[in-house]
């Protein structure tokens, strides 16, 4: 926000934002994606809606912001830790967590990250 420009205050219905698929596999013979809507994106933020399809796998990773992940439906595995429905995952910049495997049914994410979102992989030379 510059000095001269008011503080923001801004609505968004998440039924009136567009799915768009941002990672798809093909383990065996049915496709599985992650699949985002956006509620705002600037410089200094990113929050976005996330369904992760059931199975879906995402490698060992960090974000180069705070990212915070909150579960709204389903559940997710990180690493070795179940996250279901209401559970509240905290990354600090350049933390690692991972893989990412959607549950059996699938889950709903509410996440947001505070600054730049780039995802980082854990192993640079194999991406």
């Amino acid at each position: 926000m510059s000095e001269s420009s008011e503080p923001r205050l801004a609505f968004r219905h998440i039924e009136d934002e567009k799915w768009y698929e941002v990672k798809a596999q093909m383990p065996g013979d049915k496709r599985v994606s992650v699949w985002e809507k956006y509620l705002e994106w600037t410089p200094d933020r990113l929050c976005l809606y996330a369904r992760y399809d059931p199975g879906m796998v995402i490698e060992r990773h960090g974000h180069m912001s705070d990212h915070v992940v909150y579960v709204l439906e389903g559940e997710i595995t990180i690493g070795d830790q179940v996250c279901t429905k209401g559970m509240h995952v905290t990354l600090e910049k350049g933390a690692i967590f991972g893989p990412i495997i959607g549950g059996s049914e699938g889950a709903l994410l509410y996440e947001i990250m505070m600054g730049d979102p780039r995802a980082v992989p854990e192993d640079k030379e194999a991406h």
